[in-house]
């Protein structure tokens, strides 16, 4: 009997070992401890400026043309009310734990604080805002014609996608967060699908185009709002196959290069070195002031130095509706006070503005009316419970910097950065087939 128990011991202490090898893996830059260790509320804002540390990432390069915003800069403390109580932006900032804030008035940078530790030279992490950034990348596929129509299939270009519910769902319902399939978004909930996808690509390594092809659908595309993020990790897939490169080297080629991005930036991906694939829902890291250079390209209607990037009418497309589902006062709306595009954000009562949006606060905001781009860095655990404080705070300060405007003085034309747009013709401008928009 001693020698049963003996060797009983002996094996749950070589399973014990091995266990705790695989979770500390002393033998690989990467572990399971250090996500935990990094994912903690406490170590948000450390983790969130040096992702590399944590996990596996591409480089995005930007090359040699960058050109930082000229700077009128004010620092303004700017005030609001909410639920009756005056407000200012230092109290938002302060107690969102935010990492980052610059305000573009007309191209200048007229805001810009860093915080927690967080410099100009910071790569902060995306989050979800890097969702836009692959709506683009298919986009600039339409304009240059890869693309024939959003409403191809995505197995048409993501072949490893063939047959599944995603690979059989178009370009347009992937866009709009109406895939219809069965997937629970909840970050907080232990089983949920974005736990399991989130955990399965970067803890076990798992090949996350495999993985996407596992959710089922549930009902018809096209019916109603349900973010996934699923949907956007499928588009990742396409722009990889269109432009037969990894999505770092897409993003590096058709965003940053070419609007001049000002430093180099990565995206994470599931493993080390040239195996690995894009964690394409989130994960970009860059500067606060390249965050902001992206939605000053929104700004400028996607054309940046005389050269349209996307197609003419896509901007007005992807930052407004779609459907009426997508309204933010539409009756079942599932997220209070804002809607959706196709990978863009609506707030209530919008008039001119849009915005992109990542878990614990990250945020680019957009006023068209005013001539104003925001971008806001953030390790906020109570990011959910402020988005109504979020959204006020950022329309206090497009409203201080870029003043009022008249009830019907429609969008204001974006001052170019750079831009000359007397290249921007007709023949340039061509959407695609996208007529019926």
């Amino acid at each position: 009997m001693s020698r049963i128990i003996i060797g009983l011991g002996a094996i749950l202490g070589l399973l014990a070992v091995t266990a705790a090898g695989w979770y500390y893996r002393p033998w690989s830059e990467y572990s399971p401890a250090e996500i935990q260790a990094a994912t903690a509320n406490a170590a948000l804002a450390e983790t969130f400026r040096d992702m590399g540390e944590v996990f596996p990432f591409r480089t995005i390069s930007a090359g040699e043309n960058g050109e930082s915003f000229t700077r009128q800069t004010r620092n303004d403390t700017v005030g609001y009310t909410l639920n009756g109580q005056d407000r200012d932006i230092t109290d938002w900032l302060s107690e969102s734990d935010s990492t980052g804030l610059m305000v573009l008035h007309n191209g200048e940078v007229v805001h810009e604080e860093y915080l927690l530790g967080s410099t100009p030279e910071t790569l902060h992490t995306s989050w979800s805002v890097g969702k836009s950034f692959v709506a683009t990348l298919i986009a600039m596929a339409l304009h240059e014609g890869r693309i024939d129509n959003l409403d191809q299939n995505a197995e048409v270009f993501a072949p490893q996608l063939a047959g599944s519910p995603f690979g059989e769902t178009s370009l347009r319902h992937l866009l709009m967060m109406s895939a219809g399939v069965d997937f629970n978004e909840d970050y907080s909930a232990p089983d949920s699908d974005i736990r399991r996808l989130f955990l399965g690509a970067n803890i076990w390594g798992r090949n996350i185009d495999s993985m996407v092809t596992e959710i089922e659908r549930d009902r018809e595309p096209g019916e109603d709002l349900h973010y996934v993020s699923a949907n956007t990790q499928v588009l990742s897939a396409v722009a990889r196959g269109v432009y037969d490169a990894p999505l770092a080297r897409v993003v590096e080629d058709k965003i940053w290069r070419p609007i001049g991005m000002t430093s180099d930036a990565n995206w994470n991906q599931n493993l080390p070195g040239e195996n690995g694939i894009a964690i394409g829902y989130c994960c970009l890291n860059a500067t606060l002031e390249d965050y902001a250079r992206f939605g000053q390209f929104y700004l400028q209607d996607g054309v940046w130095n005389g050269e349209r990037l996307v197609p003419e009418g896509w901007v007005d497309m992807a930052t407004r509706p779609n459907a009426d589902f997508q309204e933010p006062d539409y009756a079942e709306a599932p997220y209070p006070l804002r809607g959706y595009g196709l990978h863009f954000w609506v707030p209530e009562g919008y008039d001119g503005e849009y915005f992109m949006a990542g878990v614990y606060g990250q945020y680019v905001w957009v006023d068209t009316r005013r001539n104003i781009v925001i971008a806001r860095t953030a390790a906020d655990p109570e990011w959910g419970a402020r988005t109504e404080e979020s959204l006020t705070a950022m329309r206090a300060l497009a409203a201080h910097y870029g003043g009022p405007v008249e009830a019907d003085a429609g969008t204001i034309d974006a001052a170019p950065i750079d831009t000359e747009t007397e290249d921007d013709t007709e023949e340039n401008n061509e959407p695609g087939d996208e007529g019926d928009e």
